[in-house]
């Protein structure tokens, strides 16, 4: 009986070149981005083609230094998330960007490398853990806690109590048990009915401070996670690419609704403009009444990055034409709504 090491190995020549019919891909793919052993190989098989010269491959490029090299192959043929629904895709894709990530680290015993805020690799996934929780007990798929404020505490004072509490309480398990409790429960999410059923995901809740439908929840999930993936690969130095082009786009969209409501009417008019890989998007921030103050032009990985808090507005790449005023006044609130 052939096994799935072997018929993955069978195709791992056509992967190296490109050359993978659709229905082989779908089966290579996800399986490259659960096993090491075939993911090796596949490297190795990859790397020989082109010092040979070979055709060039669908994602060009220098290929990784050797101890980068499972990571990035991991990252970059991560699952596409085909078994959810569109709006759910994003944060599978996520969770096994982080996922391979994490296994990468399991060989260098990286756990307690400082990342970001006062934590450690370690931390950080327990906080996604804490992170993914609300979603989940509104999904029915664990018993409420205290965390959300439902006697009236600012949801971000509660919020912060719940994290410290999970801190602590994964600081005294180890690395993998964390591992384990967060995918376990990204799993759980990723298997709900809503994570499948866009009608179902179409009811909105309030979580984190924000009434969104449920599909805009697990949007937001998959941003977190990225930004995360992105904190501890920048504190290990192995470099994490973006989401992929629709699902970035997905997330942009969603930022900039949020910092639409953020803004107000009241604040002047300025045209704002996402441009990059994939395409150029526009939006009017403010009343739509008033005459444009400033155009203000973001890449759609900074405009991210600047909303989940991790780039200075001050030096955030942008072009700005008209009001620098009214223009840095948009790059601040986008920062201001961070609390990852």
């Amino acid at each position: 009986m052939t096994t799935d090491h072997e018929a993955v190995r069978e195709l791992l020549g056509a992967w190296a070149v490109g050359a993978l019919m659709p229905g082989d891909e779908r089966t290579v793919t996800p399986h490259l981005a659960d096993c090491d052993r075939c993911a090796a190989e596949a490297g190795r098989l990859r790397a020989t083609v082109r010092d040979l010269g070979g055709p060039p491959l669908a994602d060009p490029g220098p290929g990784p230094a050797p101890a980068e090299r499972g990571l990035a192959l991991a990252l970059r043929t991560r699952p596409a998330a085909s078994r959810t629904a569109a709006h759910a895709a994003p944060y599978a894709a996520a969770v096994a960007g982080l996922q391979a990530l994490l296994g990468e680290l399991a060989e260098r015993e990286a756990w307690g490398t400082p990342v970001v805020h006062d934590w450690d690799v370690h931390d950080t996934v327990a906080h996604l853990l804490a992170a993914d929780e609300p979603l989940a007990v509104r999904l029915g798929l664990r018993a409420p806690s205290a965390w959300d404020g439902a006697d009236g505490t600012p949801w971000r004072v509660a919020w912060a109590a719940r994290t410290e509490e999970v801190l602590a309480r994964e600081r005294v398990r180890s690395p993998a048990e964390t591992i384990e409790s967060w995918r376990n429960q990204a799993t759980a999410l990723l298997s709900s009915p809503e994570a499948h059923d866009p009608e179902l995901a179409g009811r909105a809740t309030m979580l984190m401070g924000a009434r969104l439908p449920l599909a805009d929840h697990f949007l937001v999930r998959a941003f977190e996670a990225w930004v995360h993936t992105d904190d501890i690969g920048r504190a290990l130095d192995m470099p994490v690419p973006p989401p992929r082009t629709a699902h970035l786009w997905q997330m942009v969209r969603l930022a900039v609704r949020i910092l639409e409501l953020a803004m107000g009417s009241k604040a002047p008019d300025v045209a704002l403009t996402v441009s990059g890989e994939g395409g150029e998007v526009s939006w009017i921030l403010g009343s739509g009444a008033e005459p444009v103050s400033a155009e203000l032009v973001l890449d759609p990985v900074d405009f991210c990055l600047l909303m989940g808090g991790r780039v200075d507005p001050a030096v955030v790449p942008r072009g700005i034409s008209g009001s620098e005023a009214a223009a840095g006044r948009v790059l601040t609130r986008a920062a201001s709504l961070a609390w990852l």
